[in-house]
């Protein structure tokens, strides 16, 4: 686990308990080996709550240009998705963004956890919106499950537009679903959008929320999660 990860898991990760309270379900869902936590995406919040439930460092993906950046505040970010293990990813599709890729697999072979949002960016109502097929190809190509994630309540924690958690609004649920195996399944587009709609619905499953069979509008800063 980074030492950066580690300090946040002591210290931000106790002040969401305290304060929040949430209440996480599933956890013996996720395997002892390599796996990637895929769950809906309402607010920024969700990865400070997923980290927090997880047992393990989650390594997260992040825009690569928060790895770019110039001046004190480009430094200072920079330094500290490094320093929690986060992997840059490029938007900007094709052999650019198959760089996260090559970056996640060795760790996923090694009994990493990596989050991965298969909406691509927030959802900008509360519905869960159509996934992106980056996931499950990650999935396998590194030969691990994918534990699907139900997030509930962080949209009220922290709305799109909201800088910080609001104290004391919402209440907070974090699900873990049984790991979806599709090692051995066909790697061509149409059985790479089967199984990511069977990944969508099993989040769906977790977390209630109306499903919508398109993709999400970007809104705010979206957190990267591209069809690679």
């Amino acid at each position: 686990m980074p030492p950066l990860y580690f300090i946040g898991k002591l210290t931000v990760g106790i002040g969401l308990r305290v304060f929040w309270r949430p209440d996480v379900q599933g956890l013996e869902n996720i395997p002892a080996t390599g796996a990637i936590l895929c769950g809906n995406h309402l607010s920024v919040a969700d990865e400070l709550f997923l980290g927090m439930a997880a047992p393990r460092h989650v390594a997260f993906w992040a825009k690569s240009e928060y790895f770019t950046g110039t001046g004190p505040k480009g430094i200072f970010q920079k330094a500290v998705l490094t320093g929690l293990g986060a992997i840059p990813v490029e938007r900007s599709g094709g052999r650019a963004s198959l760089s996260a890729f090559d970056a996640a697999i060795p760790g996923l072979k090694q009994r990493a956890l990596v989050a991965v949002y298969p909406e691509g960016t927030r959802s900008p109502d509360g519905r869960l919106y159509r996934g992106r097929t980056g996931a499950v190809r990650l999935a396998l190509s590194a030969g691990v499950p994918i534990v699907p994630v139900g997030m509930i309540g962080t949209n009220e924690v922290q709305p799109i537009g909201a800088r910080v958690p609001r104290l004391g609004k919402g209440k907070i649920t974090v699900k873990f679903g049984k790991p979806l195996d599709f090692t051995g399944r066909a790697d061509d587009r149409e059985s790479l959008r089967a199984m990511t709609d069977e990944l969508m619905r099993a989040i769906q499953a977790l977390t209630g929320q109306e499903y919508v069979d398109e993709y999400s509008p970007r809104a705010g800063r979206p957190s990267a999660a591209p069809e690679a």
